[in-house]
């Protein structure tokens, strides 16, 4: 790690932590948790209280799986309705934001960060197809800009910070999601892979590849390139290489993490496999050591890891003050 580099903590599984204010099942819904957006917004803000207490530095909308199209079907509601639901994300996480930083007297310019979350085309499928791609094959890159368009617009018109362009499962998306950015050239991202194993990206391309061409193609707007929803134990591997000869600031590549806890989502859209209670350790000390400069946690993550992630964090900088 670069001297005097700072490393941002994101929040953590929105679902999972939700799911702590809620009395209804929330995996297996089409929307996921973006119906809450419109049927419990006490709940949607209080999880990002939650992140923020827990010492998160960026929280994400509550926008995940919440598409045009998915909620006009799912919420029965118009084309400017669902918009509107949009700005109720942003409102959310802007309301959380400033109630946290009255409580730790925070000045404006060190309040958290809102970033906008915008998950992959099959999300709104709810077949479990953002963690294969499989879609990339039979849709134009322009089909996938105009499906996505509609809610970077809104998010970005919301007022958010930055734009979490995640889990993204083949490289036909994460190209239209470029290009889709460059309308929009005052607007930063991070872009987030769905990977399959310790090497390709969910399609079968090399992911390591992927990663630096998306990141050298849009280096003014792309802050990170990284992985999401992975099993922690496949991250160093897909990072090892990047930064390797990185010989200057020009070179080094940040870097964004936020692994599941281990298990996988089912079609239907239930995670499985590892018991929320299993305990948390990853290797974070290693994956700054490779260029992590954002670092969290997805599905089956909670408030309370995200406060051991930021502790580790805090233990690892501080080798670095003589």
């Amino acid at each position: 790690m670069m001297n005097g580099t700072h490393v941002k903590i994101l929040d953590g599984g929105f679902s999972g932590q939700l799911s702590r204010h809620v009395g209804t099942k929330i995996d297996g819904d089409p929307l996921w948790t973006a119906r809450f957006l419109k049927t419990n917004v006490n709940a949607v803000h209080t999880t990002h209280l939650d992140f923020l207490r827990a010492g998160a530095d960026i929280i994400e909308t509550n926008t995940y799986q919440a598409s045009l199209p998915g909620m006009m079907r799912y919420l029965n509601t118009s084309e400017r309705e669902s918009l509107d639901l949009f700005t109720t994300a942003v409102s959310l996480a802007k309301r959380a934001v400033e109630e946290y930083a009255r409580e730790k007297h925070i000045s404006p310019e060190q309040r958290p960060l809102i970033a906008g979350s915008c998950g992959p085309y099959g999300a709104y499928l709810h077949n479990a197809s953002e963690y294969t791609g499989s879609y990339g094959k039979n849709m134009s890159q322009q089909e996938l800009m105009d499906w996505h368009r509609p809610r970077v617009k809104a998010l970005l018109d919301a007022g958010v910070d930055l734009l979490a362009l995640e889990t993204i499962p083949c490289i036909k998306e994460a190209e239209a999601l470029l290009k889709l950015l460059k309308e929009y050239p005052h607007a930063r991202a991070w872009l987030s892979f769905s990977c399959r194993d310790d090497k390709f990206i969910s399609d079968g391309s090399v992911f390591q590849e992927m990663a630096v061409h998306c990141y050298r193609t849009l280096p003014l707007q792309i802050i990170a390139v990284g992985v999401n929803c992975i099993d922690p134990r496949h991250v160093t591997p897909l990072l090892k290489n990047i930064n390797a000869n990185a010989s200057s600031k020009q070179d080094f590549i940040p870097l964004v993490v936020y692994p599941n806890r281990g298990g996988s989502c089912s079609a239907t859209g239930e995670w499985t496999a590892v018991p929320d209670d299993h305990s948390l350790n990853l290797p974070i000390s290693e994956w700054l050591d490779l260029g992590v400069r954002y670092i969290g946690g997805c599905c089956k993550i909670f408030a309370e890891d995200i406060k051991t992630i930021r502790s580790e964090v805090i233990r690892y900088q501080a080798r670095f003050i003589s």
